[in-house]
């Protein structure tokens, strides 16, 4: 069986990124930090469409939960290990640079930026003694280009994209991909308090995007098809560049 985690998987992209991988033929564990309801939903949708599905709860920018988590699953699936990971889970703390508090700035790149460090460590040893392995990262438009209002999630995201190149070298050899998935504008909660009236204009596809749009951007790094594609950013955002 093939197993792919996708952290923050409960809702949003991550949600999409689920159902996609395990129409792929994943196993896939969904891990989320809070929201239990709607993690049981994203499984019993894989579930009711003949896929497998797993819950696995715990804060990627907590190390000590981290190890926890896979410790146990490690323990629970003897032999087994995780070949694709999809490193999905973050969020925004947005406020003008001079107005942001600590608090902000640590708890974006906390989630955002360490979130990453803290779990791909503990899922790369077992990829590079098997020789085989998946790492997607999501990051965003706004690692590319910087958002007013966003410096903590801008610098978080683009520390995903300077990390991932680096790593995408490192493993190379042992047949480890990684790869970064930038998506622009698209429907899920996280922009849910943004206007996309005011912002449909500068998009040339004139609309924001679907979360299974993105979804599918990882399935295709997740697949046979993108071996010999890694260190790279895929941009899903309309045309929107700048």
């Amino acid at each position: 069986m093939k197993f792919a985690l996708v952290t923050g998987g409960s809702r949003g992209i991550g949600h999409a990124v689920c159902i996609a991988l395990a129409r792929d033929g994943y196993a896939v564990i969904i891990n989320y930090a809070k929201n239990s309801q709607a993690a049981e939903e994203t499984r019993n949708m894989i579930v009711s469409e003949g896929g497998n599905a797993m819950l696995l709860p715990f804060n990627v920018a907590c190390k000590e939960e981290v190890d926890k988590a896979l410790d146990l699953w490690e323990s629970e699936h003897s032999g087994e290990y995780i070949s694709v990971l999809v490193n999905n889970a973050g969020i925004r703390e947005d406020n003008l640079m001079i107005f942001m508090q600590d608090e902000q700035w640590d708890k974006v790149l906390g989630t955002n930026l360490f979130g990453f460090f803290y779990v791909t460590r503990r899922i790369l040893k077992n990829m590079l003694t098997k020789r085989n392995g998946r790492i997607i990262n999501i990051t965003s438009l706004s690692g590319l280009t910087g958002m007013p209002g966003q410096t903590n999630y801008s610098a978080s995201k683009a520390g995903l994209i300077g990390a991932t190149r680096s790593l995408a070298i490192e493993v190379a050899p042992r047949k480890v991909t990684v790869n970064c998935v930038a998506p622009g504008f698209i429907e899920t909660d996280m922009t849910r308090d943004i206007n996309q009236e005011e912002h449909k204009g500068r998009i040339p596809a004139g609309r924001f995007g679907k979360p299974w749009e993105v979804a599918a951007a990882v399935s295709f790094f997740a697949s046979d098809s993108a071996s010999y594609i890694t260190g790279q950013v895929l941009s899903v955002n309309g045309g929107l560049h700048t």
